[in-house]
């Protein structure tokens, strides 16, 4: 009885301090550096990010850097997260697509504000692992898909909003097409090993209209080379 109340103990021990990190986090790295979009700080206050990494790294999972995830992959720094969450406005009715499923951490922030949420990997690894921790946090508004991000989803198409977590060269006509009219994309552009730029793209009367955000650093956008 003694070990069940001290295991208790420490469960609830532990669940404090990563909720007081998650109120630093929001305070100190996105809402003092520029993030203003109530419904994207409540949901980063919301979503336990230390349960979408691997346990290795759970004591860093609010510090202000991406997190190796396995796979050469990682998980983007809280603040890219926001802004890119930020950056697509999103709404309770829309539909959003994401490319790069990763941990499923970006998945979660929309799950918590939109209405559906796609999202593609093309690491089955990642992607069932994910899949899984999504579910068992109680996500029922995300569908995730092991496969190629460059295709899209194209019979859950048209996205309101696209957001990629991993940089190609040059953005995907699919995703593009697959894009609804008003829609926003925000994608990293660039080769791998240098700097990116962090563009946002709007398709409005049928084009698509982009602008520089900031530079960054993502791991490769893969394709399948099946």
């Amino acid at each position: 009885m003694k070990l069940i109340c001290f295991m208790l103990l420490v469960i609830v021990f532990q669940a404090d301090h990563f909720k007081n990190q998650r109120e630093l986090m929001v305070e100190n790295q996105l809402a003092q550096r520029g993030i203003k979009d109530k419904s994207v700080l409540e949901a980063m206050r919301k979503v336990p990010r230390h349960l979408l990494v691997p346990e290795k790294v759970r004591k860093y999972a609010y510090d202000d850097m991406p997190l190796p995830i396995g796979e050469g992959q990682t998980i983007s720094q809280p603040y890219i997260v926001a802004l890119m969450t930020e950056l697509i406005k999103p709404q309770k009715n829309m539909k959003v697509l994401e490319i790069g499923t990763g941990s499923g951490y970006q998945a979660a922030v929309l799950a918590e504000i939109v209405e559906e949420v796609y999202t593609i990997e093309i690491f089955e690894g990642l992607g069932l692992r994910a899949e899984r921790d999504l579910k068992s946090l109680g996500y029922k508004n995300i569908q995730v898909r092991i496969g190629d991000g460059y295709k899209g989803w194209p019979e859950a198409a048209p996205f309101d909003a696209i957001i990629v977590t991993a940089a190609p060269e040059q953005i995907p006509q699919p995703l593009i097409d697959q894009l609804a009219e008003g829609g926003r994309m925000i994608i990293p552009v660039g080769e791998e090993g240098k700097i990116q730029q962090l563009i946002l793209g709007e398709k409005i009367k049928g084009k698509f209209k982009t602008r520089f955000i900031s530079s960054v650093r993502f791991v490769p956008f893969l394709r399948d080379k099946n």
